[in-house]
């Protein structure tokens, strides 16, 4: 499990920062989030008693000097949090590479006593910044020659630390899963594409959209597994010869098909397998001339840059931020420049010049036609997407098709979420590439029972990636009261394994169906779940299907009220979320749109601290920000309930504040599926589908499947950095029933972000932190909580 049990928790409270001066900039292309990742520099700087300074308008601003530098306080990223783009500015700079604009950059750092630096940008500007590193004691010794500083100067600044951390739409940096922009930038993406379909289904029309990525084409690759894409061209892996054939036969295929829509996503920097761009016009082209099909060009250009962060994204900026100041603490003049980075569902540090090398390799092996070396190079993520992509999009014909007489059921269990069809689709797809009969389960284990299954097709799965909700339905029941009626049902279609997507329920329901097994032999079949709710609560996943939806929707409604409250001063919104009696919505919504105080179950509050919160909030509105936020999950206490929490603040504020409360209800389940959830569902689903084959071969003994044993029923689930398979059995000793949450959530360790960048005094467990990994010992397997 993810709690810091197995180790002493290591507190930060003996890193302190007084004396220390670090200056925060933003360089290269501007990626949503940066913002969030500003805002977190500043606050945790001043937090530690660090003094903080922007650099305005990246290394431009620090050749230049003067009010490019200014030290900023608490209140100076307020309200930045959810605003796109970087409001400290970022240029392209042709003096810091020369060494008289280094020299003149390092006399205005010293000028303040900055030596620690948090640089923000792509590879380029980290490379700056690491050579800026290496030369500074030299840059020192000049400024001194010439008289620009004394010898006590040059003995008090001799070291300059670097914290690095990636701020790129393209996700193009070796070393970390996610770029701080990435998801935002898909979020863009399929927000397009989802606009683009419904106009589509209108006319029969061929769709070529072109996305950014010159010389990676993650953005592509993503956005075409989350709209399931006819055709994508990425740069590191051109087509065969011949594609020109192939992608026209395919596209006919489809529209014999009765399918009247075909999307090409097309990466600008995009070749042929010998190094020659396909561009989109030349895409739309051939289909025009091919095929004679109504054929249209869009593409996305800056849209991909702008707009507001996702939650992902400020969640992984603020993290990140947080974490690079702790490295620049703890940094000795021995420490390599680090970049702060993500692995799986933790902040890592890996050394600089090993991401940017490796980064150099990838580009390396493409210039060289070296293209599967070069997928191997962008890491796991990256290949698994490529080959999940692979393995959805094109049908192969039945005849190449293996047979194995295995019929699969697959159903939907719980309350909707957001995400489910998409997993149900990589299910049915992934299912009869393995040669298997997929059949459906409508309304869930009711619905088993009633006998309302059909076998489900290929193309009856089409454009299932990009709806919300569950199109098979779903319901809550549990299973015990039908077994008898189920177990039917499994003799009279011969179903041999069973997959469940579903949350709490379907994770009681799958218990409930092995503990029938000493009963019904036709329980005795390999048996997966995968984890859908909003809540989050299943045990043994770090992540759930639909969270990520319901997360970006409770941030996009307290931007909106945030955005309400600064017209009018002085209020305070408390707002109710969804989770049953686990707080991940909350806590993490409360992290994503800046609030002052989240209230969650899993941990107790009192009046004490309802006391202490309004008085905050009373010192705060002496300030320049005059508005507050405040969450609650809906069953954090059944006695200091949302109306009563409003009737305090009330209270208490009267003549300071004013008070407004929101339940947000069933609107954090609905819309459309963030990229997130439905790469994610695609993903865990398509491995899940491909343990149930290894099952049925493990387990077909004799003419007939039989599994008994526990570990053929089985959760797969995210834990920190792997996809695991875990026996629902093991896992009962990590779950409080009772309140349907696991005993341990390792979001409880981000808590205290929340309360550090909301102005409270809290000890912060850094046990996790701390330790510089090389990039080549990242774990290859990693299987990650990036999508």
């Amino acid at each position: 499990s993810c709690s810091a049990m197995d180790h002493q928790p290591k507190f930060f409270e003996n890193l302190s920062g007084a004396g220390k001066a670090i200056g925060v900039l933003t360089s290269g292309g501007d990626a949503q989030g940066m913002n969030a990742a500003v805002r977190a520099v500043v606050r945790m700087g001043i937090y530690v008693n660090a003094k903080v300074y922007f650099i305005y308008e990246g290394y431009q601003g620090m050749v230049d000097g003067g009010d490019n530098i200014v030290e900023v306080s608490w209140e100076s990223v307020s309200s930045i949090l959810q605003v796109g783009g970087t409001v400290i500015g970022s240029a392209r700079c042709k003096p810091f590479r020369t060494r008289e604009g280094r020299l003149q950059a390092a006399f205005n750092l010293v000028q303040r006593g900055i030596t620690n630096l948090c640089v923000i940008g792509g590879d380029g500007s980290l490379t700056g910044a690491n050579l800026f590193r290496e030369e500074w004691s030299g840059l020192l010794e000049e400024l001194a020659q010439n008289g620009k500083i004394d010898a006590e100067a040059v003995k008090k600044y001799a070291y300059l630390n670097i914290v690095g951390m990636v701020g790129s739409i393209d996700n193009d940096f070796c070393g970390t899963d996610m770029t701080i922009g990435t998801d935002s930038a898909l979020h863009r993406i399929i927000e397009v594409v989802d606009a683009i379909m419904t106009t589509a289904q209108s006319h029969q029309r061929t769709f070529v959209l072109e996305v950014m990525g010159r010389h990676c084409g993650y953005l592509a690759l993503v956005s075409a597994l989350a709209c399931g894409a006819d055709w994508v061209f990425i740069p590191e892996y051109p087509p065969e010869e011949g594609w020109e054939d192939s992608m026209c036969v395919k596209l006919s295929e489809n529209r014999a098909r009765k399918k009247r829509l075909n999307i090409i996503i097309v990466a600008e920097g995009a070749i042929d397998c010998h190094n020659k761009p396909i561009t989109s016009e030349k895409v739309k082209d051939l289909v025009v001339q091919r095929l004679g099909f109504d054929t249209r060009v869009t593409i996305l250009g800056h849209v991909q840059r702008g707009g507001t962060p996702s939650a992902f994204d400020r969640i992984l900026a603020s993290r990140m931020g947080v974490e690079a100041v702790l490295a620049l603490l703890e940094a000795t003049p021995d420490t390599p420049a680090c970049v702060v980075s993500l692995s799986g569902n933790q902040a890592v540090r890996l050394p600089l010049m090993e991401c940017v090398q490796m980064t150099q390799e990838v580009q390396k092996a493409m210039d060289e036609g070296r293209f599967l070396e070069a997928v191997r190079l962008r890491g796991r993520s990256f290949e698994n997407n490529l080959n999940t992509y692979k393995l959805l999009s094109h049908k192969k014909p039945d005849a190449e098709l293996p047979k194995t007489n295995f019929n699969v059921a697959v159903l939907n269990v719980g309350a909707p979420a957001a995400g489910m069809n998409a997993a149900v689709r990589a299910a049915v797809r992934v299912g009869m590439t393995e040669g298997h009969k997929i059949f459906a389960v409508i309304d869930g284990f009711e619905g088993f029972a009633r006998g309302k299954i059909k076998e489900i097709s290929w193309g009856d799965v089409g454009g299932w990636t990009g709806q919300g909700g569950s199109i098979l339905g779903t319901k809550r029941t549990l299973p015990a009261k039908y077994l008898e009626k189920i177990a039917d049902q499994m003799r009279t279609n011969n179903i041999n394994a069973l997959m469940v997507i579903g949350g709490f329920e379907a994770y009681l329901g799958l218990l409930e169906l092995s503990a029938a097994r000493e009963k019904y032999d036709e329980f005795c079949v390999p048996m997966v779940m995968v984890p859908a709710t909003v809540s989050n609560n299943v045990p043994g996943s770090d992540f759930s299907i639909g969270a990520d939806t319901a997360l970006n929707t409770i941030t996009d409604t307290c931007d909106r009220i945030k955005q309400s409250a600064s017209g009018t001063k002085r209020r305070v919104f408390i707002i109710e979320t969804m989770g049953g009696y686990c707080g991940y919505l909350a806590n993490m919504g409360a992290l994503a749109a800046g609030a002052d105080a989240a209230y969650i179950f899993e941990e107790q509050f009192d009046i004490r601290e309802l006391q202490a919160n309004v008085e905050h909030l009373t010192e705060k509105m002496k300030t320049s920000i005059q508005r507050g936020l405040v969450l609650r999950n809906e069953n954090c206490n059944e006695n200091y309930t949302t109306d009563f929490i409003y009737q305090l603040y009330s209270e208490e504020g009267k003549g300071v504040f004013d008070c407004r409360k929101n339940v947000l209800g069933h609107m954090q389940q609905g819309g459309a599926p963030s990229p997130f959830d439905r790469n994610f569902g695609t993903k865990i689903s398509a491995k899940a589908m491909q343990w149930i084959s290894k099952k049925l071969k493990e387990t077909y003994r004799k003419g007939k499947v039989f599994a008994n044993t526990d570990d053929s029923v089985c959760l797969l689930g995210m834990r920190r950095r792997n996809l695991v398979f875990q026996p629902v059995a093991e896992l009962k000793s990590e779950t409080d029933f009772v309140h349907r949450i696991p005993k341990e959530q390792w979001w409880l360790k981000l808590r205290p972000l929340m309360k550090i960048l909301a102005k409270y005094k809290t000890s912060y467990d850094v046990s996790d932190s701390g330790q510089l990994e090389h990039v080549a010992m990242l774990p290859k397997e990693a299987e990650t909580g990036a999508i």
